[in-house]
């Protein structure tokens, strides 16, 4: 197939998209309603290809008083913490309870987490491309839905077996379809100009999770045990997982609107020029994957998110392991959790209106810098000086999701960038997903964490050093955009 051939045609017939309906946001406040976008082609590089309107097809409409867009972002909020919460930062509170009762080690701890990491890789690889073409909405209500089932089924575990299939299974395949990839994804789709900044305030939800979870959880696992815990977290996802998935919207064209909220005015009078350059610049699937940035990224990003899991889910075992309380643990988690939202959005706005690469270099080092920290002050059992430590790596921590986000929308563009992120991201989650377990197994061998935690330092480093060198790629000249485009 030629890169021509890859790119849906303008002439194919049209496909009505389903009715709007949103209690209390007035149908995207003003009238919007849905119009009708070009069918897909069955192929994009190998795998099934988005339905991509052009942003030509908007239709003049009134303009709404509020952006919809910016109602998607507080949905992406709710998914965000939710997803953030089940995943990463309650699992500390968990360790060590559920492993003295159980009769687990560290490692074996994690098995559900490694194995999760795998699923949830590959439930990527076709969540993207199935965000591109119908949305994400539909997906998220099945994750939420796996995942409430997920978790409290874990209350009730007796094996280790049972353990896997649950957490490494179900509920992290919830996760996946709740969760960033598809969020983020349909953020990058409304947002062009504004894409950091919404990303950076909807990915607030994380950091949030990571503020008020590790201590809630640890407390309430201390007081009322850690099978009550997992029904409650259960409920949690039912309360907040299904709403944030009502709010979802595929894309601002499907409702007769451009990026950014741009108006029919600012459109015609050149103000939309970086969201058409945007759309009119995407790769394909199969284009993206013949280009070095791609590959650099998932490195760069994988070591990056390597470090991430491992700090977020070993904190609290680590620092007790290393002779500090389990309330000390968990508010050192939290203090991580608060630069790191504060940071969402400016790093998101750094990333605007300054230079992604150089915004993501400077993360990771303080990332890297910070960890070193870590490491001395448990060494030394030196409290103040490991807050401080966290909190650096919370501000680093902040600038990851949105600077990452918005370096793969901006370096491939919004029309494919379901199809390109899922081809992407198994490959970064398998990288993440070995780092808890090697930490964790450097632990059950040697009794100490020190070693492993300067390895991830040096990760962090790596990644920094990686994102210089990572260009953004060049459209083929051979690949012509539909004249609807």
């Amino acid at each position: 197939m030629s890169v021509t051939q890859e790119r849906p045609s303008a002439s194919a017939p049209p496909v009505p998209v389903g009715p709007l309906t949103h209690d209390g946001l007035n149908d995207l406040t003003n009238g919007a309603t849905p119009i009708t976008r070009p069918a897909a082609p069955a192929t994009n590089g190998g795998m099934m290809a988005p339905a991509a309107p052009a942003p030509a097809v908007a239709a003049a409409r009134k303009q709404p008083r509020i952006f919809y867009g910016w109602w998607m972002v507080g949905g992406a909020f709710l998914a965000a913490f939710t997803t953030a919460a089940a995943q990463g930062y309650i699992a500390g509170a968990f360790l060590v309870p559920m492993s003295d009762e159980l009769g687990w080690t560290r490692a074996q701890f994690l098995y559900g987490q490694t194995v999760g990491q795998f699923f949830m890789a590959f439930a990527g690889f076709f969540v993207g491309a199935y965000v591109d073409r119908y949305g994400a909405r539909p997906l998220m209500f099945i994750g939420a839905t796996f995942l409430a089932g997920a978790l409290f089924a874990l209350s009730e575990v007796q094996e280790l077996w049972q353990w896997v299939i649950l957490r490494g299974v179900f509920s992290m395949l919830g996760s996946a379809l709740l969760g960033f990839l598809a969020v983020n994804v349909t953020l990058s789709k409304w947002f062009v100009e504004q894409r950091g900044r919404a990303i950076g305030l909807a990915s607030i939800g994380v950091s949030m999770a990571g503020i008020l979870l590790p201590v809630v959880a640890t407390w309430y696992v201390d007081e009322f045990g850690w099978r009550a815990t997992w029904r409650v977290m259960a409920l949690g996802v039912v309360v907040l997982g299904y709403p944030a998935a009502a709010i979802m919207r595929r894309t601002p064209e499907d409702y007769g609107m451009h990026p950014d909220g741009k108006s029919e005015s600012q459109m015609a009078s050149g103000g939309g020029a970086r969201a058409l350059a945007d759309f009119a610049n995407s790769f394909t699937r199969g284009q993206a994957i013949r280009t070095q940035a791609l590959y650099v990224l998932i490195v760069t990003f994988g070591l990056g998110s390597l470090g991430l899991m491992t700090i977020i889910v070993l904190s609290i075992p680590y620092l007790t392991d290393s002779g500090f309380s389990r309330g000390t643990a968990a508010i050192m988690l939290s203090i991580l959790a608060i630069p790191a939202g504060v940071s969402k959005p400016v790093w998101g706005w750094m990333a605007d209106v300054w230079s992604e690469r150089l915004s993501t270099s400077l993360s990771f080092v303080m990332n890297a810098a910070a960890m070193v920290i870590i490491v001395l002050a448990a060494q030394t059992g030196a409290t103040f000086m490991l807050a401080i430590g966290f909190f650096v790596v919370g501000w680093g921590i902040g600038g990851q999701i949105p600077l990452q986000e918005t370096i793969w929308a901006s370096y491939f563009g919004r029309r494919y960038i379901g199809a390109v992120r899922s081809v992407a991201m198994p490959f970064t989650m398998l990288i993440a997903a070995s780092g808890p377990i090697l930490v964790a197994t450097y632990f059950d061998t040697f009794g100490n964490y020190d070693l492993a935690m300067f390895g991830v330092a040096t990760a962090w480093g790596v990644a920094a050093l990686l994102i210089l060198i990572a260009r953004r790629p060049r459209l083929p000249e051979s690949a012509e955009v539909p004249a609807a485009a």
